[in-house]
């Protein structure tokens, strides 16, 4: 198996040029390079580029993952306050901003995620402590680049989004990550394990650890059929199929591969189950409307159907359950942004 070289984030490029930006204002000159440590654990150490006075970029390295913003310059520009304060985000050239609700950003921010925000801010701490900033940020050609994303349907419109949660770009080649997926899980065969957490990505597999399952999980991307399959050929007894309702819920609808260029179906299933609940009109249209569904949970709480969540983790599981033809049991657990239960479902073998 041929192993791919893992790149940085848009997130990770971003904080280097923060710091790089801060340290030429203390210092009177631009840094060469500077380091960060990324959310992963990784140290990140990019060249910089002086594009003016206190405006620094980084050429993104994506590794050998085919990311649409690979070999790009993404820059960052501090403007520091005199006094005490919090750190504000602006949307320079190529990186938009958020125009309907249901993101992790309310409307009108500069699309800059939540953990490259935390990192940004660590960065000018790191130089200048308490005191208030104003940070940029800027990809060059994102305008054009963000066509070639699902940015404007999600509602972030001039521009691209400044993203990650690792601050590390693991490669997306599918053979790549299928053999990724199978050695490990060949891996926790050997060790002995019957029963396997199956999760979507870093944030699944944390939350299962705060929750106490005691299972050892495996990342499976979009990757649900093939894994499911893998698992079942290796002769584990039970998998948990656990995470956040923007994949699960395609799981739902019968999808085996969660990734967007299959589909997507994920607010019609919701609506599908709702309305078989009895919602009323209004909360199908919200449903609809909105971008993400982490967007509406509150408003499915609040109109008191939560329990269409645990609905869904049984339809999952049923699809599941067909596709290992009742080799293994398949349970499935819904959890929202933060990590919380908001429905499971026990399987069995039939």
């Amino acid at each position: 198996m041929k192993t791919l070289r893992e790149g940085f984030t848009t997130g990770s490029c971003a904080a280097a040029c923060a710091l790089a930006s801060c340290l030429w204002q203390r210092d009177g000159e631009c840094p060469e390079r500077v380091e960060i440590t990324v959310p992963a654990g990784k140290k990140y150490a990019p060249e910089i580029f002086p594009l003016s006075p206190f405006r620094c970029a980084v050429v993104k390295d994506s590794g050998d993952d085919p990311d649409v913003t690979g070999g790009s310059r993404v820059w960052a520009q501090v403007e520091m306050r005199p006094e005490n304060g919090p750190i504000l985000f602006r949307a320079g050239e190529g990186v938009g901003t958020v125009t309907k609700p249901g993101l992790k950003l309310p409307v009108g921010e500069a699309a800059i995620n939540p953990v490259p925000r935390q990192m940004i801010a660590e960065a000018v701490r790191s130089v200048f402590g308490p005191r208030g900033a104003c940070v940029t940020v800027g990809i060059e050609g994102g305008v054009e680049l963000a066509k070639k994303t699902f940015n404007p349907r999600l509602g972030v419109e001039g521009g691209l989004s400044v993203l990650g949660t690792t601050g590390v770009v693991r490669p997306m080649s599918e053979e790549a990550l299928t053999d990724t997926i199978r050695l490990e899980m060949s891996v926790r065969r050997e060790e002995g394990k019957k029963e396997l957490g199956l999760v979507f990505g870093s944030q699944g597999e944390e939350a299962l650890t705060r929750l106490g399952t005691g299972l050892a999980c495996v990342q499976i991307s979009n990757f649900v059929g093939f894994s499911l399959d893998a698992a079942a050929e290796m002769g584990f007894e039970r998998v948990l199929l656990a995470g956040q309702p923007g994949k699960l819920v395609k799981v739902s609808g019968g999808s085996m591969q969660t990734h967007s260029r299959y589909g997507d179906g994920r607010r019609e299933t919701l609506c599908a189950h709702l309305a078989l609940m009895g919602a009323p009109a209004e909360l199908l249209h919200k449903v609809m409307a909105s971008v993400t569904l982490d967007g509406v949970i509150g408003d499915v709480e609040a109109a008191g159907y939560r329990g269409v969540w645990e609905r869904l983790c049984r339809a999952a599981r049923d699809y599941c359950q067909a596709r290992v033809r009742g080799e293994m049991a398949v349970d499935t657990l819904m959890l929202d942004g933060q990590g919380h239960v908001l429905g499971a479902w026990k399987g069995d073998r039939s």
